[in-house]
């Protein structure tokens, strides 16, 4: 009985594989049309795109058209291909603007840079790409149920963006290329005046003028420690009396005072 069983699936089996087979060599595209959007409906995504990268051409222009490319761009989402679901997704919401499915289309074409968005320490043009895609979304639709979501995923790639700019700076400061490091920091606070490192960019600053400081000629040593003192000024000034590097910052101010004391 088991056995029969086992030869009755592989025939359906055989019988569905050759009836697919058959249409997608075929020339019927309404037959295309129909096993393709089957399919998709059942999850079997990679036939279905064979289907659909040969009867898109053919429907451009038609009424069926607007929901084939929906399928088509969606397709390539759910088999992870982000960056042809991205492309094709920004296809139709510029070609349907007034389709229903424009909205889910946006949100699905913005996540899918935020998928190909790399970790912190690559090139960052893909993470700067699904920002302004992410943002335009939320510009678009900010009464949408995605919002509370595009809002995290901003703040997950906004995050990376600022911890790949502070690790370039720590960079400079760890290989003691410290009038690097220090502008790198300025442009850091700048840039990012609300950062979560914050803290850590404060007390590098301090720390790599403070290395300049003891580590320059004579005649440059006051004039540098004058800036370290100011930059532990600064520190202090938001990080009085808790931080992760306080007890570090104190010692360097207290030094740095020990120092000038001497020209005094």
């Amino acid at each position: 009985m088991k056995r029969l069983l086992y030869l009755l699936v592989c025939v359906l089996f055989l019988g569905s594989c050759s009836e697919y087979q058959k249409v997608l060599r075929g020339e019927d595209l309404a037959a295309k049309y129909k096993t393709a959007e089957s399919l998709y409906k059942e999850g079997k995504y990679k036939k279905a795109l064979k289907l659909f990268e040969q009867i898109v051409p053919q429907y451009r222009g038609k009424p069926q058209a607007e929901r084939i490319m929906f399928y088509y761009a969606d397709t390539y989402y759910q088999l992870e291909d982000f960056y042809l679901a991205g492309y094709q997704f920004e296809r139709f919401t510029k070609s349907y603007p007034k389709s229903q499915k424009r909205e889910e289309a946006f949100y699905k074409g913005a996540k899918s840079y935020y998928d190909l968005s790399p970790r912190y320490s690559l090139d960052q043009e893909d993470t700067d790409k699904a920002l302004e895609k992410l943002q335009a979304y939320i510009n678009a639709y900010p009464e949408s149920e995605n919002l509370k979501e595009a809002n995290k995923l901003v703040a997950e790639l906004r995050d990376k963006k600022e911890r790949k700019a502070y690790e370039v700076a720590k960079r400079y400061h760890h290989r003691e290329n410290y009038k690097v490091a220090i502008s790198a920091f300025d442009n850091y606070l700048i840039d990012h005046p609300g950062s979560p490192y914050r803290e850590k960019v404060l007390y590098y600053k301090l720390e790599s003028e403070y290395l300049l400081a003891i580590g320059s000629y004579e005649s440059l040593v006051r004039e540098r420690l004058e800036a370290a003192q100011g930059y532990y000024n600064s520190y202090k000034k938001y990080y009085k009396t808790e931080g992760e590097y306080l007890e570090k910052a104190e010692e360097l101010g207290e030094d740095i005072k020990t120092r000038l004391e001497q020209y005094k």
